[in-house]
């Protein structure tokens, strides 16, 4: 039988290579994203994939599917699950807004927004999809290696993607037999950089990390989504956070 996953910020990075791997596992996959223009870029980027997700139609019963949701907006959650039925599995790979810095600089309205849009939100996303969950289905978070190795100016990242990575044993116990699990990237090369460097030192930026990381090189999104995949696919996996890093947490 064909599983039915939600990829809620499916439209980008991470989110994105995970929607194209289930989708090429055979998965049914709902993207869900905030922006409609960018949601329906990435909808027709994955239905002109080839294998499993190609096909001409974006109706609900298609592989593909986007809708339109935030999850700062807890109404368009219930809006969305409700109309999408019964999902054997949720994956939230919405990075959040972000709140790089040292805490002495931090603005702290910056980072409750930050807490409030990642940990406060996938709370939310959790709770709009439990009625819908399938009891044998499938909760993964993603979190950010900030939580698991020190490193100055991720004060605020670092706290609100520990927050995010607390959650999971205990929801393994409260949501069993539902499974729950997290995966902490490393530093992986998606637009999120966008937002914390200028454009023209990203490059700079990320290569400084190849020496110090064991693999020798920074992550790709379908680094992260190989194992997002996995402990979809995975039923004897709960409570668990995977560091998906190349090692960089080893030398940190």
């Amino acid at each position: 039988m064909t599983q039915h996953t939600v990829v809620i910020g499916g439209t980008a990075g991470i989110g994105l290579a995970t929607a194209r791997q289930l989708a090429s596992e055979g998965h049914r996959v709902t993207v869900v994203g905030r922006d409609p223009e960018r949601l329906k870029q990435a909808v027709a980027e994955l239905i002109n994939a080839p294998g499993p997700t190609s096909t001409p139609s974006h109706s609900p019963s298609s592989a593909v599917d986007g809708r339109v949701a935030s999850m700062t907006d807890r109404d368009s959650l219930d809006t969305l699950f409700a109309e999408l039925g019964a999902v054997d599995h949720l994956v939230v790979t919405a990075p959040g807004t972000g709140c790089p810095g040292t805490l002495a600089e931090m603005n702290l309205e910056t980072l409750e927004e930050a807490f409030g849009t990642k940990f406060v939100g996938t709370a939310h996303a959790i709770q709009a999809a439990l009625p819908h969950l399938a009891a044998n289905g499938s909760i993964t978070l993603v979190s950010a290696g900030s939580a698991q190795a020190p490193m100055p100016g991720t004060a605020g990242l670092a706290a609100i993607n520990g927050a995010v990575e607390v959650l999971v044993p205990t929801l393994a116990l409260e949501l069993a037999p539902i499974r729950v699990n997290c995966v902490a990237p490393g530093v992986v090369d998606t637009d999120w950089w966008d937002r914390v460097v200028p454009v023209e030192q990203r490059a700079q930026v990320l290569a400084g990390f190849n020496s110090r990381t064991p693999v020798g090189r920074v992550g790709k999104a379908e680094d992260i989504a190989d194992v997002i995949a996995m402990l979809v696919r995975n039923g004897f996996m709960t409570g668990t956070v995977i560091p998906v890093d190349g090692g960089l947490r080893l030398k940190a």
